[in-house]
C-alpha cells in the first residue's frame, strides 16, 4: 500500500504558494498514483470561510483521482469558528475515525481545539484508542496513527509549549498496543523518532514557506509492504525522493544554505 502524506498546505495565507501546490497535485495524481492521501491538517491560514472555499476546491483536484482521501483539521483551520466551518467544507472528514484496508488500519485523532494552538488527545478519546487497538482482529495489522499536533518535540522549531498537552498518555498507549507509525504535522520541520517499535514521523510544511529548520516544501510518502514493513520517504516537492532517515543523518544545528 502507497500512502502519500501532506501536511500544513496554508491554503489562502500570505505565504501559500500556489505553483508548488500545483506541482504536487502533478507528482501525487499522475506519478505516484497512491492508493491513500492523508492530509494531516492546517489546510487553511486562518479559517477563514473565503479560505475554506479555496482549500476545498485545490484539495477536490486530488479526491478526484484518489479514491481514499483522509482529511484532519488542524489548529490554524479552527480559528474564527473554523471548526464549524471544517464540517461544512468536509463533511465526509471526521477527525477521530478508524479507516480499514487489506493489511493496514489508519486512526486519526482530534487534537485541533477552537482557537488553541496546543493540541489535546483527551482522556475519553485516549480510551477509545485503547479499545480500537485492543481488537484482536486488528493485532497482525500494520498500525498507523495519525494527528495534526506533534507527540514529541523537533529540532529547530523553537518552543515545544504547543506540544500535545496529554503526549504522554498517548504515548503510553501507542506503545503497549505496538502501533507501528505515528504521522503528524504542525511544525513545519520533517523528522523522525524512533522509540522500541514505534516510529514518529513528522511532515514538513507542503505548500507554504513558513520554514523551520529545512528550507524546502516536502511530503511524506509511505509505503507499507505485504509483510508489514513500512518504508518512509521524503519528497522534495519538484525535488528528489529518499528515506526520511537520511534527514538525521545530514542534520546540522544551524539553517541549510
Amino acid at each position: 500500500m502507497l500512502l502519500v502524506q501532506l501536511s500544513d498546505l496554508h491554503i489562502g495565507g500570505a505565504y501559500f504558494k500556489q505553483e508548488i501546490f500545483d506541482t504536487i497535485v502533478n507528482e501525487v495524481n499522475n506519478k505516484l498514483k497512491p492508493d491513500v492521501i492523508l492530509i494531516t491538517g492546517d489546510l487553511t491560514d486562518e479559517g477563514l470561510i473565503s479560505q475554506f472555499k479555496r482549500a476545498s476546491v485545490e484539495i477536490k483536484r486530488l479526491t478526484d483521482a484518489c479514491p481514499n482521501v483522509i482529511i484532519l483539521p488542524g489548529n490554524h483551520d479552527y480559528r474564527h469558528s473554523g471548526y464549524l466551518l471544517f464540517k461544512k467544507f468536509f463533511p465526509s472528514s471526521y477527525p477521530s475515525n478508524v479507516y480499514r484496508f487489506n493489511r493496514t488500519i489508519i486512526i486519526t485523532l482530534a487534537t485541533a481545539r477552537p482557537d488553541r494552538d496546543e493540541g489535546e488527545v483527551g482522556h475519553r478519546q485516549n480510551l477509545w484508542l485503547e479499545k480500537i487497538l485492543s481488537n484482536e482482529k486488528y493485532k497482525k495489522k500494520t498500525k498507523i496513527v495519525a494527528m495534526h499536533h506533534h507527540l514529541i518535540g523537533v529540532p529547530d522549531t523553537g518552543t515545544d509549549k504547543i506540544v500535545i498537552v496529554d503526549a504522554g498518555d498517548i504515548l503510553r498507549t501507542c506503545l503497549q498496543y505496538k502501533v507501528d507509525l505515528v504521522l503528524c504535522g504542525h511544525k513545519h520541520r520533517p523528522w523522525l523518532w524512533n522509540l522500541e517499535t514505534l516510529d514518529i514521523a513528522y511532515a514538513g510544511t507542503a505548500s507554504s514557506t513558513r520554514f523551520r529548520g529545512f528550507t524546502k516544501n516536502t511530503y511524506n510518502i509511505i509505503e507499507i509492504e505485504d509483510d508489514g514493513k513500512v518504508n518512509i520517504d521524503i519528497k522534495i516537492v519538484g525535488g528528489r525522493r529518499l528515506p526520511l532517515i537520511e534527514v538525521l543523518k545530514k542534520h546540522r544545528p544551524f539553517p541549510e544554505t
